[in-house]
């Protein structure tokens, strides 16, 4: 056994979702998502991935957690040009990208269910 420190190499946030494919469809044809697993006769858990953010889905008929807890924010390089995508694609948004007192530009958008993404970016102007 060696001293080094076990080094963690990835997360994956698990939205738990009512309607799975429903959900797959959102995440893949409204975010630009591309499903890279598909798991279970009925559909039960999906992976997506966008670039190097992994997300994964879970029916909730699958667990004990309610749907629609869920919430994970996201680092973009151009935050306007991703809300400009994902709007016209007909994403429920709960507002517009705008600087925040905190440091970063960012938008909300969520699901069927209510799992909510932050897509946002670094500022200069932190308070």
């Amino acid at each position: 056994m060696t001293n080094e420190h076990p080094m963690m190499a990835g997360a994956a946030t698990v939205f738990v979702v009512s309607d799975i494919a429903a959900s797959l469809a959102f995440y893949r044809d409204v975010l630009g998502f591309e499903v890279t697993f598909e798991y279970g006769q009925p559909l039960s858990y999906v992976c997506l991935c966008r670039d190097e953010v992994g997300l994964h889905l879970l029916a909730a008929s699958r667990t004990k957690r309610l749907a629609g807890q869920g919430g994970l924010c996201i680092f973009v390089r151009d935050v306007d040009q991703l809300y400009a995508e994902v709007s016209a694609r007909g994403a429920r948004l709960l507002n517009r990208p705008e600087d925040r007192d905190y440091g970063m530009r960012d938008f909300d958008v969520v699901d069927a269910d209510g799992n909510q993404l932050t897509f946002g970016m670094g500022t200069d102007a932190a308070a």
